[in-house]
C-alpha cells in the first residue's frame, strides 16, 4: 500500500494530500478535468491539428479545447507547432513527458471499457437498495 504522505511529499501528522505540494493531486486535477484525458488519448494516435482534434473528442466547444491544450503545454505535456501555410496552421503532439503519460491513461481507458458494464450494474444495484 502506498503511503499517501510520502506520495505527498511531506511527512509526519500533518500529511494532508490536499496541499498544494501535492504531486498526485497536482496530476489527478488536471487529468480529472471533462477533456485533458480525451485529448491525451487523442493525441496519443500521433499529431493532429486543431480542427482534427477537435472533431475527434467531440462536444468541446473551441475555447475550451484551446484552454485545455494550453493548461497541457503549460505542464510540458504537449507541444504546439505553427505550420507555416497560408492560413497558418496549428499542429499538436504529445511531448516525451506526454507519451510517458498516455500509457497509464491508456490502461485506464481499457479499465472502465472492460469494466463498464459491472460499474453499471452496481450503481442500479446501488439505487435500488437506497431509494431517493
Amino acid at each position: 500500500m502506498r503511503d499517501v504522505r510520502i506520495l505527498a511529499g511531506v511527512t509526519g501528522p500533518v500529511a494532508d494530500p490536499r496541499l498544494p505540494l501535492c504531486p498526485v493531486r497536482d496530476v489527478l486535477d488536471r487529468l480529472g478535468d471533462a477533456w485533458s484525458v480525451l485529448v491525451i488519448l487523442r493525441l496519443g494516435d500521433g499529431p493532429t491539428r486543431f480542427n482534427a482534434l477537435k472533431r475527434a473528442v467531440g462536444a468541446i466547444s473551441q475555447r475550451m479545447l484551446t484552454v485545455t491544450l494550453r493548461s497541457l503545454e503549460r505542464d510540458g505535456l504537449v507541444t504546439r507547432t505553427v505550420i507555416p501555410t497560408n492560413p497558418p496552421q496549428v499542429e499538436y503532439a504529445l511531448t516525451d513527458l506526454g507519451h510517458s503519460l498516455s500509457g497509464p491513461i491508456g490502461a485506464l481507458a481499457d479499465w472502465a471499457v472492460t469494466h463498464r458494464e459491472r460499474i453499471n450494474a452496481e450503481r442500479r444495484r446501488f439505487d435500488a437498495e437506497r431509494p431517493a
